[in-house]
C-alpha cells in the first residue's frame, strides 16, 4: 500500500460500492467506507494537527511506535490510526468476483505456503472461520506472517493493528457488526463465507512477497 502522512486522505475504494454485490451489500459498503473510516480519518487528522512534528510519520510508524507518542495522545493515536490502517487493510483485500458461486483461491508462493502450513485451502478457510467465530466482541481476525514468513492467524482487539505486535499483515475481516449487519444480521458465519467469496488474492500475495523480501 502506498504510505501516507499527515493530513491523511480517505482511502478511495479500488472499486464501485455494489462491485461486491451480493456477498457484500451496496449500503454496508456506502456506511462503512463513508462515515466509518472517514471518521477515523477525520479523527486521526485533528488529534495530529497541533503535532507538527508527528506530521511526516506513516501511519505505520505511528502504530509501530505508540509507546514513544505524547501520552495524552497514545489511545487515540492507537484507535483512529489503527482504525485507518485495518480498514484499508480490510477494505483492498476484497475485490468482485465474476465467478460468485467460487471463492478465489491464492496461489503462487502464498498458496504454496498456506497449503504447507494448513495442508490445504480448505483446512485454512475452517480454522479462520472457526477462529473468527471464537472473537468474542468486536476486532478483526488477520492472517499474518513474521519476517521469517512463518504464518499465523491472528485476532486483534478493537482497532489494534498486528504490525503493532511485530506482524506483517496479509490479509484481514473486519469483525466489526457494522461491517455486516445490514445484510446478515447477527449470522457472522454466512459473512464470513460471503468474505472469503471476494477477498483479494492478488493483495494478499503481493502483502506476504513484500513482508518476506
Amino acid at each position: 500500500m502506498k504510505k501516507q502522512c499527515y493530513p491523511f486522505k480517505l482511502f478511495k475504494l479500488p472499486y464501485a460500492y455494489d462491485a461486491l454485490e451480493p456477498h457484500i451489500d451496496t449500503l454496508t459498503m456506502e456506511l462503512h467506507h463513508d462515515r466509518h473510516l472517514k471518521a477515523f480519518t477525520d479523527k486521526l487528522n485533528s488529534v495530529l494537527a497541533p503535532f507538527p512534528e508527528l506530521h511526516s510519520w506513516t501511519l505505520e510508524r505511528l502504530l509501530c511506535n505508540i509507546n514513544n507518542l505524547p501520552v495524552k495522545i497514545r489511545t487515540d493515536i492507537r484507535n483512529n490510526a489503527g482504525g485507518v490502517y485495518n480498514h484499508i487493510y480490510y477494505f483492498a483485500g476484497m475485490k468482485p468476483n465474476p465467478n460468485k458461486s467460487e471463492s478465489p483461491v491464492p496461489d503462487d508462493e502464498l498458496g504454496c505456503k498456506i497449503n504447507r502450513h494448513f495442508e490445504n485451502w480448505d483446512n485454512f478457510k475452517a480454522k479462520f472461520k472457526e477462529y473468527a467465530l471464537e472473537v468474542f466482541g468486536s476486532g478483526y481476525l488477520w492472517l499474518v506472517t513474521d519476517r521469517r514468513g512463518h504464518l499465523k492467524i491472528l485476532c486483534t482487539a478493537n482497532q489494534d493493528s498486528p504490525i503493532s505486535r511485530g506482524f506483517c499483515p496479509i490479509l484481514t475481516i473486519d469483525l466489526w457488526e457494522h461491517a455486516y449487519y445490514l445484510k446478515h444480521y447477527n449470522e457472522r458465519a454466512a459473512y464470513i463465507d460471503d468474505w472469503f467469496s471476494v477477498i483479494n488474492t492478488e493483495f494478499a500475495e503481493e502483502n506476504y512477497c513484500c513482508c518476506i523480501s
